[in-house]
């Protein structure tokens, strides 16, 4: 996984994020044990970026 640094304190991030806004609210049809699989399985890939943002 490419690493992306943020800034010039030495936080590193990975290029690619993952967005998590759709596995707890807005869209119907959410599954909670999916959305934690999936967000255990980007962890495994080397993803660290995980977008949480609602807007």
């Amino acid at each position: 996984m490419k690493i992306r640094k943020l800034g010039s304190q030495g936080l590193e991030v990975s290029a690619l994020g993952l967005g998590c806004m759709g596995m707890s609210e807005f869209y119907r049809g959410r599954n909670e044990q999916e959305a934690i699989a999936t967000i255990h399985r980007a962890l495994e890939l080397g993803v660290t970026l995980l977008d949480t943002a609602d807007m």
